[in-house]
């Protein structure tokens, strides 16, 4: 069951103002109104999938059922070569009970240790569901380093130690715009974008 166009009210179904902010950002040039699912008092589902794109589909599932409007979702982590993909889709919980990413981003620096290798990348996966139960998925990505000490303010979540590649600095102190321009939630968005033009799912 196809799901475009979508027109009118699409749920974001997060309760992190960073990722809201960026994706009603992105969303702008649909003509659509993103509502936050913390406005909405709903309720965060359990992430029990074992991949962005699960877990990502898991949550708009539950914001569409819930609200009963169209839901887009995104689940998205940093992936550490030399620490084997992780934090990866528990890059949220290694922030902590009190989602403290700056003791997360502590934790990935000490476990890397000396390690030369500190390649990592982010990962997007969007996800749209429909109360009817049509739904689609689309992933992004985003290659590059971690360095330390964080470094900006910008961003949110681990973007103060991620330094893009081609980049000398980190998402923390890129523009927003620029960053909106090349991350990997643009990335998944655009894949997105294509499909929603196209009036199918991807």
């Amino acid at each position: 069951m196809g799901i475009f166009p979508l027109t009118g009210d699409l749920v974001i179904a997060s309760h992190n103002p960073g990722k809201v902010r960026e994706i009603g950002v992105l969303l702008e040039p649909l003509g659509v109104r993103a509502i936050a699912a913390g406005s909405l008092n709903l309720d965060e589902p359990e992430e029990t999938e074992d991949s962005f794109s699960g877990n990502a589909l898991l949550k708009a599932r539950a914001a569409a059922h819930a609200a009963g409007l169209p839901a887009l979702a995104d689940d998205s982590g940093l992936s550490v070569s030399a620490l084997n993909g992780s934090p990866g889709i528990y890059s949220a919980r290694w922030a902590g009970p009190d989602k403290d990413f700056s003791f997360a981003m502590a934790r990935v620096n000490e476990a890397l240790g000396n390690v030369r290798d500190r390649r990592a990348k982010f990962v997007c996966a969007l996800a749209i569901a429909h109360p009817s139960g049509g739904n689609a998925v689309f992933e992004g990505e985003v290659s590059g380093e971690i360095v330390w000490p964080p470094r900006g303010e910008k961003g949110f979540g681990y973007d103060p130690v991620f330094q893009p590649d081609g980049h000398r600095i980190t998402f923390g102190e890129m523009d927003p715009t620029a960053k909106h321009g090349m991350s990997h939630r643009a990335a998944a968005f655009n894949r997105l974008l294509a499909a929603w033009h196209a009036g199918a799912p991807g």
